[in-house]
């Protein structure tokens, strides 16, 4: 078997050249069946980037700052959104039933904010109800490197067996708890080990040498918006990750907790969709937020 030790550390991550052509707008997928390029077309744009809304860290966090009342808060920034990332409790409580955007259910179930490991995560919603509830992918929780890493890739694994059964794709989530790393290196690896795994999608964090990560990693990445930063960070931070080779962003608090959440993700989808600087996408963002006012 593979020995970590040893290995000639990785150099060659071929920047700046373009993947082989394919016909099929979402990387990787070229060979995928219909029904999965179906469901990816309603994640992924023309462009083959999306933006993605999370607010499904109630599951894990309860009420949190931006989050107190979901069915107030969510549905005006559907429209600026291409895919809605929440359990399905959310779903169906807060999104009305003839929403038209693409949606990315959160499937395992995870430990609490009340438990000092919080990776102890279990199958949660089964393959059948995320067929019930229109799912177009499945979001999964992966614990790289912690206690629970063999635990959150068997779950991972279940959902993307049944996934490739019924032609739904699975999100791979990159979790961050308190043992693991933050750096490149560890990125590197759990992106590369989820794709590797089946996942279809992976999300991770920004980090140094960010396209390393994106050139490595055979599937789309969109990168996490993590903890609540500045507008014009935030900005930045998506305008630097969708340049070096991120298929798009899910921000969750960086939208919900700015000064103007509806404002905010307009501004992220001109970074994302129209490739504006994010000084200009700042500019527009303080323009909305007075006419939002």
């Amino acid at each position: 078997m593979a020995d970590k030790d040893g290995n000639i550390i990785a150099k060659d991550y071929g920047i700046g050249i373009k993947p082989p052509a394919q016909h099929f707008h979402v990387k990787g997928h070229e060979n995928a069946g219909w029904g999965m390029k179906a469901r990816l077309s309603q994640i992924f744009a023309a462009d083959g980037r999306t933006i993605m809304l999370a607010f499904d860290h109630g599951y894990i966090m309860g009420s949190t700052a931006g989050l107190e009342r979901l069915d107030l808060v969510i549905p005006p920034l559907v429209d600026h959104a291409d895919c809605l990332m929440a359990t399905r409790g959310a779903l169906r409580t807060c999104i009305p039933a003839d929403n038209r955007k693409a949606i990315a259910l959160r499937c395992s179930a995870d430990s609490s904010v009340l438990k000092d490991d919080m990776s102890m995560g279990v199958i949660g919603t089964d393959i059948e109800e995320a067929l019930r509830m229109n799912a177009s992918c499945m979001a999964v929780q992966c614990f790289i490197g912690s206690a629970s890493e063999i635990a959150s890739l068997h779950n991972l694994s279940y959902y993307i067996n049944k996934g490739e059964r019924y032609g739904i794709p699975v999100l791979g989530v990159v979790a961050v708890g308190k043992e693991m790393e933050r750096t490149t290196r560890y990125f590197a690896l759990a992106t590369r080990l989820l794709a590797e795994q089946g996942a279809h999608i992976i999300k991770t964090y920004y980090c140094e040498n960010f396209e390393q990560i994106t050139a490595a990693c055979p599937v789309p990445i969109v990168i996490a918006g993590g903890k609540k930063v500045p507008e014009p960070e935030a900005l930045d931070m998506a305008y630097r990750a969708v340049n070096e080779g991120a298929a798009g962003v899910d921000m969750g608090r960086n939208v919900l907790q700015a000064e103007c959440p509806s404002a905010m993700l307009q501004a992220i989808r001109m970074v994302v969709h129209e490739n504006v600087k994010p000084e200009a996408a700042y500019k527009a963002y303080q323009t909305l937020m007075k006419d939002v006012k």
